[in-house]
């Protein structure tokens, strides 16, 4: 009987572990590139901010942690209020930049949103609420392909604002550094709001905050190897197909013994394993 069982187990493994670990393609939804450049209107993300402000605790220089504890208790209407707004924001009418913040930070908001509903949690996929097979309790799917907005009558996901429409409209590799997944493995979670007018600077701002941290870059003692965070695994396309455009990118935001290791080695990446942890990015674990 064991014989038997096994080959059916490893089938079944396997047919669960890979969507868990398989980050989406980018599946560009057209109905959503209208825009209007001539438009200099600017989105109030304040309410956003303020939560912010009072929740958000920095760990160091490019980390931080969320009270989810503390937001639950004294600003989930606060919350609650901010993502009706952005929801009745007609986005289709403003210029790119704006919608680029808008859609970063209902990202964000989101996310944190959820885990409020939630909480406590160890981590983000414990948050077993997607629709399908892999929300049977088995196996964890996370909240991401949950139906969780509605913008411009169109009800849309987590895993919709990213996939199909930030990474594929905007092909901006900086989106990964700017999208926080409530883990401590992620790219931390901005103190500052996302702002149209300001958007170059707060992406270049995310990306230096990741790349110089070790949980996205860490180099062997010997300088043999490097090791990455799994993002560069999982959207390995968008930082650069060849080893040599994805060394540059690293290069364009990495500290100098980094940027010089990858001068030497960038043309052939000797990477020894990706890493990623999902615990929850929680000032108070």
């Amino acid at each position: 009987m064991k014989h038997l069982l096994m080959p059916v187990l490893i089938m079944l493994w396997a047919i669960v572990s890979v969507p868990a670990i398989a980050a989406p393609d980018a599946d560009l939804w057209p109905d959503w590139q209208a825009h209007d450049d001539s438009n200099d209107a600017i989105i109030d993300h304040s309410v956003w901010q303020t939560i912010l402000d009072h929740h958000l605790v920095v760990v160091s220089s490019g980390v931080t942690a969320f009270d989810y504890a503390g937001a639950k208790s004294s600003s989930l209407t606060h919350l609650s209020d901010y993502l009706n707004a952005m929801q009745a924001v007609k986005i289709d009418a403003y210029n790119r930049d704006q919608q680029m913040a808008f859609w970063i930070n209902l990202y964000n908001a989101q996310t944190v949103a959820v885990v409020m509903d939630h909480y406590p949690v160890d981590s983000i996929r414990d948050i077993d609420i997607s629709p399908g097979l892999f929300s049977l309790g088995l196996f964890s799917s996370g909240p991401w392909d949950k139906k969780l907005l509605t913008v411009e009558g169109r009800s849309l996901s987590l895993n919709d604002i990213e996939h199909r429409i930030l990474r594929p409209i905007w092909q901006d590799a900086r989106i990964h550094y700017a999208l926080n997944c409530a883990s401590i493995g992620c790219p931390a979670l901005a103190a500052t709001a996302y702002d149209g007018n300001r958007i170059e600077e707060q992406l270049d701002k995310a990306a230096l905050a990741f790349i110089q941290d070790e949980r996205a870059v860490r180099l062997a003692e010997d300088g043999s190897e490097i090791e990455l965070s799994s993002i560069f695994d999982w959207y390995r396309s968008d930082f650069g197909k060849s080893d040599a455009a994805f060394s540059d990118h690293l290069a364009r935001y990495a500290g100098l013994e980094l940027a010089t290791w990858l001068s030497v080695h960038g043309e052939d990446l000797p990477i020894s394993f990706y890493h990623y942890d999902w615990s929850l990015n929680d000032s108070h674990p």
